[in-house]
């Protein structure tokens, strides 16, 4: 009995526990769900109470956005078209939007397709102006009643195809500035390109100019091989007093001003190879102190051929080129000029190209200024004929003592053609003396090949026009460096214009000469940087300077001159 007393005790607590778990599990489910409908009144509540109805007076209507939500559900409670036509409405926004943007990038890019700019401004106008149209404004934007359908068909017949035109005319933009796209990046690649250009030009023309005045190690050799041999052996190599040939104005007088003992001996070779009567040719060198030895030895173990004589001196034998007599000597001793060349010069040869081969040091050596002193060095000759160490004599030159050079003092080639070599390009024409005193457009003439009239020369007292205006181009305000522009000034009315014939230049830069002119021609001229001596120089061209070198001669063949 007491078992059953405790056992049914046990059931009813059991089935109290079980309805207190199903009573608040029912009670969880009512509380969760009046929570959820608590909150979904709420929302309505704010929604159908914050701005029940919107005005349609603004035509910029509401379209991203909480604006955008926000109007949805209003046309949901009022009336399902104006969700239809909020969407047409947003299109026709967006398509105009586009539309403009094309239209400022065309202009952005000033392209010349007006055309296609007024059709922009047009389109975007005609999409604006679609919400102005009386029947539309009235029946879609303004009322608050419901949207007539048949006026929102209209509508959206009339977005759609001014969407289907817009979308046209910018696939066709679209291409269009892709294209201009490609040639804008195009011409920032050529400019790119070309500023790339312009500094290998500087960097090529500098390193061109550093392989053209530089001692070329073979060149080198053979002067110091020269300088020993004079050394070893200095009873051979005695000066001699000079030959009453040195003065004889019967004979063909050469001068040749060089530092330059291989290009000296080509110059002489290809003369006398050349002439009727070599016995009959004076060779007149001057070299600096430096490289007198070397010369002397040269001359003394090579003679010229067919009995030539040669004449071998320094600058210094002539002693009134000082500088209280000479403008230029007195000005390359100058602190201003010093500063020039040697301050800075790297940094301002790759600065200026063209300034570039005017910072040479050549500039700097008396030799390059010998020429204007012909008369004085040789007072009792009557002709001369100067030339450059960097020529090849190809045929007999005695005619030119026969020219009549109608009492000028200087015969020449003239270098000029079309509008280039003329007295424009050598000197500072906005100068007033140089203004007044030449005409820009005369034609310029090459040193390298020119027969002189020293009678004449002193008759007209050319040196001492040479001084006044190197004297007065002291700061370089007339001319730059070189003699050239000093040449073309002192000679400028005493110039005799030869054949061209006579002296074919550029065989030093230029490879369009034809052979048929150098085969014609009296005298080459390897006027540029690529010296045949040096290994930059053109092929086409080297064979003509060295079947003229003396290769049977030890010393240049222990030196290696690569021929």
């Amino acid at each position: 009995m007491a078992v059953a007393v405790r056992g049914s005790r046990g059931g009813g607590g059991g089935l109290g526990l079980g309805g207190f778990s199903l009573r608040s599990f029912f009670s969880y489910r009512i509380f969760v769900s009046a929570m959820f409908s608590l909150l979904f009144i709420a929302t309505l509540s704010v929604l159908l109470t914050t701005n029940p109805t919107t005005p349609h007076h603004d035509s910029a209507l509401p379209t991203t956005g909480n604006a955008y939500v926000h109007r949805t559900f209003l046309a949901l409670k009022s009336d399902p078209l104006k969700t239809r036509l909020d969407l047409i409405y947003k299109q026709a926004s967006d398509h105009m939007t586009l539309v403009n943007a094309y239209a400022a990038y065309a202009r952005k890019l000033k392209l010349d397709i007006s055309r296609q700019l007024r059709l922009f401004n047009d389109l975007a106008s005609d999409i604006s102006d679609l919400q102005l149209k009386p029947s539309y404004r009235t029946s879609l934007f303004e009322s608050d009643g419901p949207v007539d359908e048949d006026v929102l068909r209209q509508f959206e017949k009339e977005v759609k195809d001014k969407v289907k035109t817009a979308r046209a005319m910018v696939a066709e933009a679209k291409e269009n500035y892709d294209t201009q796209l490609k040639i804008q990046k195009l011409k920032d690649t050529i400019f790119a390109v070309n500023e790339l250009l312009t500094k290998a030009k500087k960097n090529g023309a500098f390193a061109s100019l550093i392989a053209a005045k530089s001692v070329p190690k073979s060149l080198h050799c053979l002067a110091m091989r020269l300088v020993g041999e004079r050394i070893s052996n200095p009873e051979k190599y005695r000066d001699e007093g000079p030959r009453p040939e040195f003065e004889d104005p019967s004979l063909y007088h050469y001068a040749i001003f060089s530092d330059n003992v291989i290009a000296v001996s080509v110059v002489v070779r290809s003369v006398v190879k050349n002439a009727a009567e070599p016995w009959k040719h004076v060779f007149h060198v001057v070299t600096d102190r430096m490289n007198l030895a070397a010369m002397k030895v040269w001359f003394k173990m090579r003679p010229a051929e067919g009995g030539a004589h040669v004449e071998v001196k320094a600058v210094e034998d002539y002693t009134f080129l000082n500088s209280s007599y000479v403008p230029v000597l007195r000005q390359l001793e100058s602190a201003k000029l010093q500063k020039f060349y040697f301050e800075n010069r790297e940094e301002n040869a790759t600065k200026d190209a063209n300034n570039m081969k005017f910072r040479n040091p050549k500039y700097l050596s008396m030799l390059n200024h010998l020429r204007f002193y012909l008369p004085e060095m040789y007072p009792k000759l009557h002709r001369i004929l100067f030339l450059d160490d960097d020529v090849v004599v190809q045929k007999d030159l005695t005619g030119l003592w026969k020219i009549d050079l109608d009492g000028k003092v200087n015969g020449a080639v003239e270098t000029c053609f079309g509008s280039f070599h003329r007295y424009a390009q050598y000197l500072n024409f906005s100068h007033p003396l140089i203004r007044e005193k030449f005409n820009p457009k005369a034609c310029a003439w090459a040193y390298g090949m020119n027969i002189f009239d020293l009678d004449a020369w002193r008759r007209e007292k050319s040196t001492e026009q040479y001084h006044y205006w190197q004297t007065l181009n002291e700061d370089r305000t007339l001319w730059r460096l070189g003699t050239l522009p000093p040449g073309l000034i002192t000679f400028y009315s005493t110039t005799k214009s030869l054949d061209k014939s006579w002296h074919v230049l550029g065989l030093g830069y230029n490879p369009s000469i034809s052979m048929d002119e150098i085969n014609k021609a009296a005298v080459v001229h390897y006027n540029g940087n690529m010296k045949p001596w040096l290994d930059i120089a053109m092929n086409q061209y080297k064979s003509l300077w060295t079947k003229y070198v003396d290769n049977d001669m030890e010393f240049v063949q222990m030196c290696n001159f690569g021929l």
